[in-house]
């Protein structure tokens, strides 16, 4: 895939990207993939599965969110900021309809674009996209036991694989969107039914990132929306990917 970048108008805000560049008669779905990596990564975490997507001839970008990757760093990191940088590049590319993905941070990311724009988003995939508090709920606890060995493992080679992702990070993000999760959000919640695409949730297991009891409470807000559990941790498409694919892909290939 090759790396591009623009300066999104929505934003002002310099975004990278890369993008399979499928057009033409290699183009067998008309509507585009956008991948979303979670905080501290960058596109490359999906590389793997953007290659599975475009064989089945569809564009893919995979963004660098700001702060990350080859992104410009940003003196703000509201979520809601993150989602205009994702919207805006949609439509600065001129996308009538796209399918999104997005893992933990990512994963918000979209969930804002597809409450902002329902008519844009056709599909859409949350992975691990740690759910905003309602007036009233408990701080969240994450996390029942330690990360697997297999876990370690993906970890520790996905860093060797992509380094670029440790150093380019913007740690100063880290307090901001902690603060951020543990604030209550009533107009996101609001805002759920909003959404038109048929959504798709994928939850890890006892070291996932996603309260049980919030997910509930979205999946009776969103008007079409699906849960697949898995017994892994945060990252699904790294950790688990084959089943990964195996849910995501056909969910996005339906016409």
């Amino acid at each position: 895939m090759e790396m591009t970048e623009t300066t999104v108008g929505r934003s002002g805000h310099t975004i990278a990207y890369r993008d399979s560049g499928l057009t033409g008669s290699a183009v067998t779905h008309d509507v585009p993939v956008v991948l979303v990596h979670g905080m501290g990564g960058d596109s490359r975490t999906w590389d793997r599965f953007a290659r599975a997507v475009a064989a089945k001839g569809r564009r893919v970008l995979a963004v660098d969110l700001r702060g990350h990757g080859r992104s410009a760093h940003a003196e703000s990191y509201l979520f809601g900021e993150f989602g205009d940088d994702v919207l805006g590049l949609c439509e600065d590319l001129e996308f009538d309809r796209v399918d999104l993905v997005g893992h933990s941070l990512g994963g918000h990311a979209i969930s804002l674009v597809a409450q902002q724009r329902p008519d844009l988003v056709r599909r859409l995939v949350l992975e691990e996209a740690p759910l905003p508090l309602r007036p009233g709920d408990p701080a969240p606890t994450f996390g029942g036991r330690l990360p697997s060995p297999v876990e370690l493992w993906h970890a520790a080679t996905s860093l060797l694989r992509s380094p670029r992702a440790v150093w380019a990070f913007d740690r100063s993000m880290t307090a901001s969107a902690l603060t951020q999760f543990h604030e209550p959000n009533p107009a996101w919640w609001q805002r759920l039914p909003n959404i038109e695409a048929a959504t798709l949730v994928l939850r890890g297991g006892p070291t996932g990132m996603v309260d049980p009891v919030l997910l509930e409470a979205m999946v009776a807000a969103i008007p079409d929306c699906e849960v697949v559990s898995f017994t892994c941790g945060h990252s699904i498409h790294r950790d688990r990917y084959r089943d990964f694919e195996a849910a995501v892909l056909p969910f996005l290939m339906v016409p």
